[in-house]
């Protein structure tokens, strides 16, 4: 189970806990704290907390729709750069196929992974980076006769540091960018709304389902904007595809 599964679902808890607690202990407390004017105060602190609860959030919406969309671009080029260096290679020979061969096979790799947080594409595992720095090293004991083999040689070469370029800003993108505090605090707001729900709330089954009810799908919307931060775990992911029609590529 995920950090983001038990954050939103801690936060429904919490959710749930603040509404229907207050609810339940409201007629407990002293009369003065159950006056018209106390119950006006408390709606209109909630008020300003719901106002700001709606803004962060949706900062943070944005933050990860760009931080989603930023890696799938990356993931676009990486691909791109494969299948550039594989028409480079294809021109220079039959010289090349070894090297040919460790590039499909690294390709392969990263598709093969069953957690996509482990895909070679992402995360620097020794047997993954083995696999890159292979093609690099097969690259480089080519031997170049003429003129027209050095000029494809170094455009390879080339190509090959713009993939490794590409993959380690995939690798230092892969981590969420909304800050821990930020959900903390927005956890904290949406509790302190919540109680002011359940303060002079009527005791019955309506009220307590919709309690539950937007308990859960604020809780819902928490993960997916957290999951969507990380873009290669959970629910949401990076779409294989590019890398798809690279291997495609590859062994036409």
């Amino acid at each position: 189970m995920t950090r983001e599964v038990l954050l939103a679902g801690l936060v429904c808890v919490c959710l749930l806990v603040a509404s229907i607690g207050t609810m339940l202990t409201y007629s407990k407390l002293p009369v003065h704290h159950r006056q018209d004017d106390t119950n006006t105060v408390v709606r209109l602190v909630a008020n300003i907390f719901v106002v700001m609860t709606s803004l962060v959030f949706g900062l943070m919406i944005n933050s990860s729709k760009n931080t989603f969309q930023g890696i799938d671009d990356h993931v676009h080029a990486f691909s791109t750069q494969i299948i550039i260096l594989d028409r480079t290679l294809r021109t220079y020979g039959l010289e090349a196929n070894e090297t040919k061969a460790r590039l499909e096979a690294y390709v392969q790799r990263a598709l093969q992974q069953p957690i996509r947080i482990d895909d070679p594409l992402v995360r620097g595992d020794r047997a993954s980076e083995q696999a890159l720095n292979e093609i690099g090293n097969s690259l480089a004991l080519l031997n170049p006769t003429d003129p027209g083999h050095l000029e494809l040689w170094t455009e390879a070469r080339h190509q090959y540091q713009q993939l490794v370029e590409q993959r380690w800003i995939l690798v230092e993108q892969s981590e969420g960018v909304i800050p821990r505090p930020l959900i903390t605090m927005l956890a904290a707001w949406l509790i302190l709304i919540f109680a002011s729900f359940g303060y002079r709330a009527p005791r019955n089954i309506i009220v307590v389902s919709m309690f539950v009810v937007s308990a859960l799908l604020i809780s819902a919307s928490l993960y997916l904007v957290l999951d969507m931060d990380i873009p290669f775990t959970g629910l949401i992911q990076i779409s294989d595809a590019p890398l798809q029609r690279a291997l495609a590529e590859i062994q036409r």
